[in-house]
């Protein structure tokens, strides 16, 4: 018999990313410490580097694939935004970083779950800093209310591995 790779729903992947461990993706194992967003961020660059590495799939004004909530004839979901429609700023700071350093298909690897996912791994082209700028900047485009949302499930993400 034959096995077929689950294409999980990004309902699944949303209540995963909540509760599963989070990984520091620039040394590429598991660890206890969250991702943290830098103090200091560079929304220019981050532009500009989004613009280079991320808007061929994600859309150069954050609007992401048509159908993205479908999958393709490959089985893969098409980009989602990353503007206010879409389901990005539904993630903690620390599931956004590993998504993009580790992509998709290794953080739903780690946590046992197998996935073909679109979405490429970056830490080996962009430094920690690069992936935050890019974060910060798509973050940036966000309303005031979207923004205070996903800070609350950060900080929500960040209170509950301080009490581990």
């Amino acid at each position: 018999m034959m096995m077929k790779r689950l294409h999980i729903p990004l309902a699944v992947i949303a209540i995963a990313s909540l509760v599963a461990p989070s990984w520091n993706a620039s040394a590429q194992t598991a660890s206890e410490d969250l991702p943290i967003m830098p103090e200091t961020v560079d929304l220019s660059q981050g532009a500009t580097l989004y613009a280079e590495n991320c808007a061929a799939c994600h859309g150069a004004e954050l609007e992401g694939q048509p159908d993205w909530r479908s999958p393709g004839p490959d089985g893969i979901l098409p980009a989602p935004p990353h503007d206010d429609t879409g389901h990005t700023w539904h993630h903690s700071d620390a599931v956004l970083y590993n998504y993009t350093a580790l992509g998709g298909e290794e953080v739903m690897a780690r946590m046992g779950l197998p996935f073909d996912s679109g979405m490429p791994g970056f830490a080996d082209i962009l430094t920690p800093q690069e992936i935050w700028n890019i974060i910060a900047y798509i973050q940036s485009t966000w309303p005031d209310r979207i923004q205070e949302i996903q800070a609350v499930r950060t900080e929500a993400e960040i209170s509950a591995q301080g009490d581990r």
